[in-house]
């Protein structure tokens, strides 16, 4: 373990520079860098340390967002690739990972989530008879938001089949309700569903920066490029004041089916 007076200050921003590349938000990577300054500014003033490694550090600008939308074919290239063998190759589980990464990157485009909403899901949330999915986003806002067909014949491969969600089932953990599951069987961490989008990512040959909000804001872009009302892109997204019941389904779902590239 690297004792605390051997932390230098290429140590911290190499640190820094992983977590941004992770796919932490500037804002997140800057309140910790601001905790490790008030940790070794406390260090030095009681003579724990002669030089304080954080002092010159600077916190990271947010990013641009010129690019901060895929078009509909990258969004294509990134679902194939979804379906690629080689970063499992060596793992009895496979099939299940493939059809998990499939059926994330399907929801996540399809319903326009928030990372934090997808990783959430549950089983009760899902209802693939009608096509729908149940979310509770910011301030516990529910809504119901339409599916396209491509999205529930994922989660169906990845659910229902005997190769997909039940080999990554353990016994002993307390997640047989969650739908995207890691290979321990517990429901996938935040950092988790970055790696493997930044995997397909890679994999899609796609070079410039791409988050999983990037999905959120290309869901929104390619529905109002398709004529979709700006409210009703809102009521998707839970931006709007409203709560989204299944009174606004109706409108939603026919809004998805006409705009939606992978309706």
């Amino acid at each position: 373990m690297l004792d605390i007076v051997n932390v230098t200050e290429r140590i911290i921003r190499d640190y820094l520079s992983h977590l941004y590349h992770a796919g932490l938000a500037p804002l997140s990577v800057a309140r910790k860098l601001s905790a490790l300054k008030s940790f070794f500014r406390y260090l030095k003033d009681k003579g724990r340390l002669a030089e304080d490694p954080a002092e010159n550090i600077t916190a990271p600008q947010p990013r641009q967002k010129v690019s901060d939308v895929l078009s509909v074919k990258e969004i294509e290239a990134l679902l194939v690739a979804a379906t690629g063998v080689s970063r499992y190759s060596d793992s009895p589980k496979t099939s299940a990972f493939i059809l998990r990464d499939q059926a994330m990157l399907e929801v996540l485009y399809s319903a326009g989530l928030r990372i934090s909403e997808l990783i959430g899901l549950k089983l009760s949330n899902l209802d693939l008879q009608e096509k729908s999915l149940r979310v509770t986003g910011l301030r516990n806002k529910e809504r119901v938001l339409p599916l396209g067909e491509p999205a529930v014949i994922s989660l169906r491969r990845y659910i229902c089949g005997e190769e997909g969600r039940k080999k990554l089932l353990s016994p002993d953990k307390d997640s047989r309700n969650a739908i995207f599951l890691n290979c321990r069987g517990q429901p996938l961490s935040r950092m988790g569903a970055w790696r493997i989008i930044h995997a397909c990512i890679e994999a899609a040959g796609i070079k410039r920066h791409v988050t999983p909000h990037t999905f959120r804001h290309s869901f929104a872009a390619h529905l109002l490029e398709s004529g979709a009302k700006i409210r009703t892109v809102k009521e998707m997204l839970g931006h709007s004041l409203y709560i989204v019941t299944w009174t606004q389904y109706a409108h939603l779902r026919k809004t998805h089916k006409a705009l939606h590239s992978r309706p």
